[in-house]
């Protein structure tokens, strides 16, 4: 019975423990769309992707400033059901863009592989609704 009562202790105090630890937006910003994309937020830095049949752009804040793109790049997978498409996004103005045809609409997933000079390479990943 001290065993049973041990390990629900135990259970507990780790199950608060992982709730706590979700929650880490102790920062003041929110993460909501400024450009009518889907924001995701990876190491600080909230990716906004803004993906149009005839453009794709990818702006990005830190701590909701922001970010320069000048000596950035990214490069994109876009997975629409069975069809593949890799696209690379250059600095325009504020935000990484490339024109062209794309296969886009909801369902459609992104994977990108960012580069910001002086930093390594970070994976985002989209979802398109």
């Amino acid at each position: 019975m001290k065993t049973r009562t041990l390990l629900a202790a135990i259970a507990l105090t780790l199950a608060g423990s992982a709730f706590a630890a979700g929650d880490k937006h102790d920062h003041a910003h929110e993460h909501k769309p400024m450009h009518g994309g889907v924001v995701v937020e990876v190491k600080d830095i909230d990716y906004e992707l803004v993906a149009k049949p005839t453009v794709i752009q990818l702006h990005l804040r830190d701590h909701g400033k922001p970010t320069d793109v000048s000596k950035a790049s990214a490069k994109l997978t876009l997975l629409t059901g069975a069809e593949k498409q890799e696209v690379e996004l250059k600095p325009a103005g504020n935000k990484l863009e490339a024109s062209g045809t794309f296969k886009v609409g909801p369902g459609t997933k992104v994977v990108a592989l960012v580069t910001i000079a002086g930093k390594p390479a970070g994976t985002v990943r989209f979802a398109l609704k």
